[in-house]
């Protein structure tokens, strides 16, 4: 877990993260909702969103680092686990990749993170940019949609049983 005492806390995306949200990705979906940070919020602010959002002003530290949310305040984070989760303002729960290299692979095949919480309503299409930052970071060839959902929806009762204790 994170300690919230830690002054001196690094912030810095990984770099493929930065360079997958360089590329502009979600600028290019009208009505996509989502705003990719430069940085990772505090602990602090972490902690005090996952009080807020737990309804537990006790609750510890959470192992998540957020790195994006949506307009309505809900958050994307890497979990300490590996998974790319989203934790939605109205108690929303997902799991988006199973790792870092699956959410590339996720954005790779044109779907955007918050698409794969809300539903695609279109025909997405690999975006080769994100094909290429994928590969290379994960030394893999084409993974499919199919393939990265079905890794992420195995992580989900994880995810469920640690909200479920949080808020219990």
């Amino acid at each position: 877990m994170y300690d919230a005492t830690v002054i001196d806390e690094d912030r810095t995306l990984p770099a493929v993260l930065v360079e997958a949200h360089s590329l502009e990705f979600f600028e290019d979906h009208d009505g996509y909702d989502f705003q990719p940070d430069d940085e990772f919020d505090s602990v602090t602010e972490t902690t005090h969103w996952w009080r807020a959002w737990t309804g537990d002003p006790a609750a510890t530290t959470p192992p998540f680092r957020v790195f994006g949310r949506d307009g309505t305040g809900g958050l994307a984070a890497i979990w300490s686990r590996g998974p790319i989760v989203f934790l939605g303002s109205e108690g929303e729960l997902a799991v988006i990749a199973r790792d870092l290299g699956d959410y590339l692979w996720l954005l790779a095949n044109g779907v955007g993170p918050l698409e794969r919480v809300d539903g695609v309503d279109r025909d997405p299409e690999p975006i080769p940019a994100l094909v290429d930052l994928a590969q290379r970071f994960t030394g893999d060839g084409a993974r499919s949609l199919e393939a990265v959902y079905a890794a992420a929806d195995a992580e989900l009762p994880a995810l469920t049983a640690l909200v479920n204790a949080a808020i219990s």
